[in-house]
C-alpha cells in the first residue's frame, strides 16, 4: 500500500498546472503567425478577383480562412484557422471544422473568405455556435475561380468565396461546418 503526502500531492498538481498553462496559448506567436497569413491571403483574393476589393469595403466584416485542409474517403474532415476584420482590423480569431460523409474520394487544400455584408449577419455569426450545414454536390480542381457579379452582391447577406484551391476531391457529400472563436 502506498501513502501519498500532502507534500506529494502539490508537488504533483503543481506541477501538472504548469504543463497545462503551457499549451494555452497565451503569449504564443499564433496570433501573428494568422494575422501573417489572413494578410497575405488578403492580398492574393484583391489582385486576384479585383471587385473583392470594393466587396471588403463595403462588408461590416470578412472572416479570413487562409488555408483550409481537406481529404475525404467515404468520410472525410477538414481543418483550418483564420481571423475575423472589421475595418481592417482583427477583432477575433476562428477555427473552421469540417466533416463530410458521402461519396466522395481526395483532398485539397483552399482559402474562403465570408463577406457579412450586413450588421445583422456579422452580429449573427459571432453570437452563434457558427454550426452551418448543407448538401452539395461539390468539386475543386486547381486554377478554377469566378467572378463576382454586382447583382450576387446585393442579394445575399453572407457572401461566400472559396479561391486558391490545390488538389482533387470530388463526390456528393452532406457537409457541416463550425466555425468556433479560438485564442491562438
Amino acid at each position: 500500500m502506498t501513502t501519498f503526502s500532502r507534500r506529494g500531492f502539490l508537488a504533483v498538481t503543481g506541477a501538472g498546472s504548469l504543463l497545462a498553462a503551457c499549451g494555452n496559448g497565451i503569449g504564443s506567436n499564433g496570433s501573428a503567425q494568422i494575422d501573417a497569413r489572413v494578410d497575405a491571403t488578403r492580398d492574393f483574393l484583391f489582385n486576384a478577383y479585383p471587385g473583392t476589393r470594393d466587396l471588403a469595403g463595403q462588408a461590416a466584416g470578412v472572416l479570413y480562412m487562409p488555408l483550409v485542409t481537406e481529404a475525404g474517403f467515404g468520410v472525410g474532415g477538414g481543418y483550418g484557422r483564420g481571423a475575423l476584420r472589421v475595418g481592417g482590423v482583427t477583432v477575433d480569431y476562428y477555427s473552421a471544422t469540417k466533416a463530410t460523409i458521402g461519396f466522395q474520394i481526395g483532398a485539397q487544400q483552399y482559402a474562403h473568405a465570408l463577406f457579412f455584408m450586413t450588421e445583422a449577419a456579422l452580429g449573427q455569426f459571432r453570437r452563434s455556435p457558427g454550426w452551418a450545414a448543407g448538401a452539395d454536390i461539390r468539386y475543386a480542381t486547381p486554377q478554377q475561380g469566378a467572378s463576382l457579379g454586382k447583382e450576387t452582391t446585393e442579394l445575399e447577406p453572407v457572401i461566400a468565396l472559396v479561391f486558391g484551391q490545390q488538389g482533387l476531391i470530388a463526390g456528393a457529400t452532406v457537409a457541416g461546418t463550425k466555425y468556433t472563436r479560438i485564442i491562438p
